[in-house]
């Protein structure tokens, strides 16, 4: 397999987990919202801490697809 096609399917899969923490991040968020007075607030922290955390992952998924994505215009 070529090089640049790796890179490719490697941006593909990227995408892929980019769009499952999209996705996750935004259903616990709208949890949180629609549960604010009603949630234990330990379960609500905790919910607050993966929040943030699948977020911190989401920049450092959108960091790695750009270098790959720069990677590209070098081939």
């Amino acid at each position: 397999m070529a090089r640049i096609d790796k890179l490719k399917e490697e941006i593909g899969w990227l995408k892929v987990i980019f769009a499952i923490l999209i996705a996750t991040d935004i259903s616990l968020i709208a949890w949180m919202v629609e549960n604010y007075g009603k949630a234990n607030p330990f379960l609500f922290l905790l919910g607050l801490i993966v929040a943030i955390l699948i977020a911190l992952v989401i920049v450092w998924i959108n960091n790695i697809t750009y270098r790959k994505i720069n990677n590209l215009e070098e081939l």
